[in-house]
């Protein structure tokens, strides 16, 4: 690994550590924000993901202020322990923060704080991909195209490691942490929470000190023209955040849809303009991993309900750490794979696959785990299939993600490194607004509330025929285009 593929490792590996605060945030909703629906939650997630579609605007500002893009990364690192420190309020101060703001309130602030930072430094570190893989070798010669797609998937793998790595560091930091919790008093577990939040202080730090190193560390770096400024991105971003402002605060009915539908049209907008300054067989091969990618990411989830039914009716909630080991081993064990398939055909096959490993899941819901306990002596019960479960599926989403991000960072102009690199991140971040927004709908139709979960069988067994149905309706209909993804 090279030395300068470290400073962006950092940024990503501080994202993974943020997954600290996620079984604390879950159980702090679920015992004292008992007002919130899954429905509720499901729109918040909508709303939290909406930044992440300004990651192309964010990404252009970060070419026009290249020198000095530490100062995003400090932003970022602001709002994200901003958010924190909502939190640890909510846990140990709630009646002194109900003074100012109801609880809900509060939540939903530190909900959208938290991604907004986190979608800023991303930003950055994205576009330090892109600089962290040299162009020419030890003795100045230009390296070929294979060799380069071979760095830059490397580079991209080792992003996914670090992001994954501090999701299984702080997935063993959970289970240490809740370990033997259940028989504590209420008091005991909210001073527990608070713990926990504090402790996340530590990851804003984490990305400050990655920029800091990149700063410090000395390696060739390309010299390209000065970017200017793409007033195309910046008119159109300002138009998504005048939308987003008016309907959101402005009680506008159906304002989850209206902003979805927004922030598509001037994404697309946008996306037309940029790609117009590509050959026309990169323009086609955009185009195509455009559409198969936002159908493959847009398919609804089941929402908080099925957590909550793994909790109360399964009594486990602590698989994560074998998932995230799992991804790790899967995303270096599949890396020929990626390397040699296109992005439809991998996505066909990650579809078929997430579909199959639904079945375990819905099959505990409907008794699997009790027939299987019954004929194997409680050998194979429900803790032994969703393990199985959890190891085929956990590597699965992690693995979608590598080659889009190999392919962007390889094809990035160079004064543009940032602004190119964050276009389809920006369209695919907005495929999971798509997937929060049809999560919603899903549980409007399929209502879940906690501890009555009579209809979420039928709401998990909808949402897997989706996951098959959307993305092969996508590469079916890219192939009838005669467009190759790339």
């Amino acid at each position: 690994m090279k030395l300068s593929y470290l400073p962006p490792l950092m940024v990503y590996a501080a994202y993974g550590v943020s997954g600290l605060t996620a079984i604390v945030g879950t159980f702090f909703v679920k015992e004292y924000l008992t007002e919130l629906s899954p429905a509720f939650l499901a729109a918040l997630l909508f709303w939290a993901g909406i930044p992440w579609a300004l990651k192309m605007p964010i990404g252009h500002l970060v070419d026009l202020i290249w020198r000095w893009k530490a100062l995003l990364v400090w932003l970022g690192a602001g709002m994200i322990a901003v958010s924190l420190l909502i939190m640890i309020g909510l846990i140990n101060h709630i009646d002194a923060m109900s003074a100012f703001m109801s609880a809900k309130q509060w939540y939903v602030l530190s909900a959208l704080l938290a991604p907004t930072g986190y979608m800023i430094q991303d930003s950055v570190a994205d576009a330090m991909t892109v600089e962290a893989v040299p162009r020419v070798d030890e003795n100045g010669k230009p390296y070929d195209e294979a060799a380069r797609k071979s760095m830059h998937t490397t580079m991209q793998t080792l992003g996914r490691v670090a992001l994954i790595g501090g999701l299984a560091l702080v997935a063993a930091a959970n289970i240490y942490l809740f370990h033997g919790t259940e028989g504590l008093s209420r008091e005991a577990k909210r001073a527990l929470y608070g713990q926990v939040y504090t402790a996340a202080l530590i990851i804003p730090v984490i990305s400050v000190l990655g920029v800091l190193l990149h700063h410090f560390l000395k390696h060739e770096r390309e010299s390209f023209e000065k970017t200017k400024p793409n007033w195309a991105v910046l008119g159109g971003s300002l138009v998504f955040v005048a939308i987003t402002l008016a309907v959101g605060f402005g009680g506008v009915p159906y304002a989850e849809e209206i902003i979805f539908a927004g922030s598509l049209a001037i994404i697309v907008f946008l996306l037309w303009r940029l790609a117009r300054e590509l050959e026309p067989a990169a323009r086609d091969a955009l185009v195509a991993t455009a559409i198969v990618l936002f159908l493959f990411r847009a398919v609804p989830g089941t929402g908080d309900g099925t957590t909550w039914w793994m909790i109360d009716v399964l009594k486990f909630a602590r698989l994560a750490l074998i998932a995230y080991a799992l991804t790790l081993v899967g995303m270096f064990a599949l890396r020929g794979f990626m390397a040699k398939h296109s992005i439809a055909t991998i996505v066909v096959v990650l579809s078929v696959a997430a579909t199959l490993l639904a079945a375990p899941t819905i099959g505990m819901y409907y008794g699997l785990h009790q027939w299987t306990a019954a004929h194997t002596g409680g050998a194979v019960d429900a803790r032994v299939i969703m393990m199985f479960n959890t190891a085929l599926e956990s590597p699965l989403g992690q693995i979608a993600m590598i080659p889009m991000l190999a392919w962007i960072a390889n094809s990035a102009p160079a004064k543009l490194k940032a602004t190119y690199f964050a276009v389809m991140a920006s369209f695919s971040n907005l495929a999971l607004a798509a997937s929060q927004l049809g999560t919603v709908y899903l549980n409007r139709v399929f209502v879940v509330k906690r501890g009555d979960y009579s209809e979420l069988g039928e709401l998990m067994i909808t949402a897997a025929v989706l996951t098959l149905l959307l993305p092969l309706v996508a590469v079916a209909g890219v192939r009838l285009l005669r467009l190759r993804t790339a």
